[in-house]
């Protein structure tokens, strides 16, 4: 799974929240009243304490105190005894659930080990805490803080950086915590997962040792190389190398020392050590890696495993399943399924094996099952492993494979037996956490699609279904929530009335309304703590808009909500379309909310807003499109001006266009939202109010280097090419490509273009997406659709999509709700959840005009000729796309 979503997933059952909102009850506030004359301050993670009136640099060299659970109360005792005479701003984790969290395997490399901060005032103050610190904090441990640099050999750590809270737009256009350069330019303040002076800065005198100390250690320590990273987590770092001795090539394991805790607080050192143990216990069997070495560097633990040639099998289905292209064949499916329950089989076996030596697996999931070229199977990944305990839980667990909590030993692996059946013909079976009768649609969804019979689906369901039946669905709980749907696939999205359908998905997204916090008022996709819980993507403008759009029940509480924080922005909110406050001003607009969608707008123009980037997601095309729009409802000159000069900057950004560099280069991505496809949309609609053919041309470039970073794949579909994969979907993938290309054949005819739409179409009819999101989902591919259709096999291109929804579909507070990015959570937004699916539902069938943002003319654009995109053109593929 993707490690960045883990952390999000421990806070609440059904949505993704912040470790910021995971305490239990217990914090180390308790019983430690301010101190007089000191003000304090509470944030998602931190409790932070200053004295009343003091002043302090706006950055400079600051203190981390690293500390684990069992400690972390013991070393704040004394780091508060000793800051707070001395007068010394600091701040510390709230709590020891947020410590672990903090510090567990999944979370943040660069955040980990930092439980209390401290601002020195000047480079004398630093010296001298750091010393009474080390001598204070003897014999206390941490985990290593990747980012600083360790002062001595104790808890006691320092990195230059930002005390106070500034931001600047990168390059990318991000919006980032700032720190000032030495000609005064705001630029990013670093947070890297290794220690980093800024150029401008010297590293005190006192600390150099301590840099020396750190670059003492070194691989040539040991008689093995590292040739290539597998994977890095906070635990450690997976790496592909070479024994010196022999030159066998080999997979190096390390192991942080109090670092990467899983659930139970054991930390990477100790589930190295375990992994070692059992492999050697199960050194016999073909199915399980040999261990070669065991050693130490530094402080940090090694494995070296036998290296395994082959593809997860994760990865050998992505690109396996039959059901990724339209025009699969009784043949085809028939030899998938052959194949899959061979690969089945074997797991199994090898499970029995483990199982006969006494040993509970505690980790099969499809990332852990490694396919050879010859299609035998190994299992990695022991760490979990433990021989002779039948009440063993796992501290670390794959949510699409994890038993309920009270399913133990073996057991749970014969659970991940069963949730692999199904996976290897549907792989949604993170659902069944959601709601475990789930497991039963997914077989009937299996059975209607392959040759499998009910004897191999119906064991895997009645192992799921015995194993939950005492815990419910986790879809029917939850603030807010009413009787849920008797059919876990929800209403018959293509056939039923479309008001039942609309209303069955507001309710469910109205349910999930929190408008007493403040960080979010619907939940939704991780980047919501990251961009904020306001804008079009992922916060409650999205949300906001596409129950309006789609004439569902609106609340003017939550338009509140929304007008009092937009209206009075953090520092450091961002300003995109989709990312930021232009697509909060959007929305605000069709919510009849003018005015303050105009004075949201002004909190943008008085930002820095021409350093963005050229993108429709954060940057200066989606500014541009939306400052256009505007001032068409309007008129609004200086709305107009502004818009130019955005336009302007972007035109001027496609001339810097190194080429398809997909290995992250200058402009690495392609796609309607982060690509070139955006600018392209942008200048049609410029085009359309003015007339001015020289922006249909540069509109050409923009999608030529699009199309540049695409490939047709064997089937004639057009996708965008990342490297390690393509992509179909609407926000970076083939079909957004398509929608930009659709709107310039609308006005020019062009052969290559023509071809390249036809091949985008293609990537819209596939029958198996893993997600359902509008960016990156079925969603996005309906509302594609739902713009493109023009002839009975295209609607029933689209019907069929429609109907699929159900795969995805879950109960929730008496209406139908879908899952986020990578289906651990229901979502609410517009870029990953329901609002999404909501709003492409609208597309498909509301009986008025819906289409996404800028996918129709702008406010105030006289009639143009339109020639009209043909999509019956050559569907192969083949030849020059451009």
């Amino acid at each position: 799974m993707d490690e960045r979503y883990d952390s999000f997933c421990v806070t609440d059952r059904l949505f993704y929240d912040s470790l910021g909102n995971a305490t239990d009850g217990h914090t180390f506030v308790t019983g430690r009243p301010a101190p007089a004359g000191w003000a304090t301050d509470e944030t998602s993670d931190w409790m932070n304490y200053a004295p009343e009136g003091g002043s302090l640099p706006q950055q400079g060299w600051k203190i981390h105190v690293s500390a684990g659970v069992d400690n972390a109360e013991r070393v704040l005792d004394a780091v508060w005894s000793y800051c707070v005479p001395r007068g010394l701003a600091f701040k510390f984790l709230r709590s020891p659930r947020i410590v672990l969290l903090r510090n567990s395997k999944y979370a943040h490399r660069a955040g980990s080990g930092k439980f209390v901060t401290i601002y020195p005032r000047d480079e004398a103050e630093l010296e001298l805490t750091c010393k009474e610190l080390d001598e204070l904090l003897v014999g206390e441990a941490g985990p290593y803080i990747l980012s600083d640099l360790r002062y001595a050999a104790g808890p006691v750590y320092v990195r230059y950086g930002g005390f106070a809270a500034r931001y600047c737009v990168t390059p990318d256009g991000q919006t980032v915590p700032a720190i000032a350069d030495d000609s005064g330019t705001l630029v990013p303040d670093r947070r890297d997962p290794v220690f980093h002076v800024p150029s401008w800065v010297t590293l005190p005198d006192f600390l150099a040792p301590h840099l020396a100390a750190r670059n003492a250690t070194s691989t040539n320590e040991v008689p093995y190389r590292i040739e290539k990273v597998i994977h890095f987590s906070n635990g450690g770092g997976i790496y592909v190398g070479r024994d010196t001795r022999d030159d066998a090539e080999v997979v190096l394991k390390e192991a942080r020392p109090l670092a990467g805790l899983d659930s139970d607080g054991v930390d990477a050192v100790t589930r190295l050590e375990r992994e070692a143990a059992m492999l050697r216990r199960l050194a016999d069997l073909p199915q399980v890696p040999r261990l070669h070495d065991e050693f130490t560097l530094g402080d940090h633990r090694f494995l070296a495993l036998e290296f395994i040639e082959g593809r997860s099998l994760n990865n050998v289905l992505a690109n396996r399943h039959p059901m990724v292209v339209a025009e699969v064949t009784e043949e085809d499916l028939a030899a998938y399924t052959r194949w899959a329950r061979d690969v089945y089989t074997q797991v199994e076996t090898a499970v029995r094996a483990i199982h006969d030596r006494g040993v509970v697996y505690g980790d099969l999931h499809m990332s852990n099952i490694m396919v050879r070229p010859d299609d035998r199977i190994t299992l990695v990944d022991f760490e979990v492993a433990v021989a002779g305990d039948d009440n063993h839980r796992p501290g670390l667990r794959n949510q699409g494979f994890a038993a309920p909590r009270h399913i133990r030993g073996q057991a749970a692996d014969r659970y991940a037996l069963a949730c692999l059946r199904l996976a290897l013909f549907l792989p949604l079976t993170q659902l069944i956490r959601l709601s475990p009768a789930k497991a039963a649609h997914l077989a009937d969804v299996i059975a209607e699609n392959f040759p499998v019979p009910r004897s191999f689906l119906d064991p895997a369901v009645a192992e799921i279904t015995a194993a939950t039946e005492n815990g419910g669905s986790a879809t029917t709980g939850g603030s807010g929530t009413g009787s849920a749907p008797t059919a876990l696939s929800g209403p018959d999205f293509a056939a039923d009335d479309w008001p039942t359908v609309r209303d069955s998905l507001a309710r469910a997204i109205l349910a999930s309304a929190t408008p007493d916090r403040d960080d979010r008022l619907f939940p939704g996709d991780i980047e919501q703590f990251r961009s904020g819980g306001l804008n079009l993507a992922h916060g409650a403008a999205g949300v906001l808009y596409a129950l309006a759009q789609t004439g569902a029940d609106r609340r003017p509480e939550h338009e509140e909500w929304l007008v009092r924080r937009a209206t009075n922005p953090l520092p450091g909110t961002r300003l995109g379309f989709y990312d930021g406050l232009h697509g909060v001003a959007y929305a605000l607009e069709r919510l009849d909310r003018r005015q303050d969608a105009l004075d949201v707008i002004e909190i943008c123009l008085r930002e820095s807003w021409d350093r963005l980037d050229h993108s429709l997601l954060s940057g200066l095309s989606g500014v541009a499109l939306n400052l256009a729009d505007l001032a068409g409802r309007t008129g609004e000159s200086a709305l107009r001006d502004a818009a130019w000069r955005a336009a302007e900057r972007v035109v001027d950004r496609l001339a810097d266009d190194p080429g398809p560099d997909i290995s992250g280069g200058s402009h690495p991505y392609a796609g309607l939202l982060r690509g070139r496809s955006g600018p392209a949309l942008m200048l049609v609609r410029l085009y359309e109010l003015t007339g001015d053919a020289t922006l249909l041309e540069h509109a050409a470039t923009a999608l030529r280097q699009d199309l540049r970073r695409c490939v047709v794949r064997p089937n004639g579909a057009l996708e965008v090419n990342e490297g390690w994969r393509t992509m179909p979907y609407l926000g970076q993938g083939g079909v957004g490509v398509g929608l930009a290309l659709d709107q310039y054949l609308a006005h020019r005819p062009d052969d290559g273009f023509a071809r390249a739409s036809a091949a985008a179409y293609q990537a819209a009819r596939s029958p198996m997406y893993a997600q359902t999101g509008l960016f990156a989902g079925r969603a996005g591919i309906i509302a594609y659709l739902a713009a493109t259709v023009r002839t009975p096999e295209q609607r029933s291109d689209l019907d069929a999509q429609l109907r699929r929804l159900a795969w995805h579909a879950m109960p929730y507070g008496g209406g139908t709700a879908f899952p986020g990015e990578k289906l651990l959570r229901l979502s609410m937004d517009l870029g990953t959840g329901t609002a999404g699916v909501l709003f492409a539902l609208g597309a498909a069938r509301h009986h008025e005009p819906l289409t996404l943002p800028f996918l129709a003319p702008l406010a105030g654009a006289p009639e143009l000729p339109h020639h009209g995109a043909s999509l019956t053109t050559d569907t192969t593929g083949g030849g020059d796309l451009t």
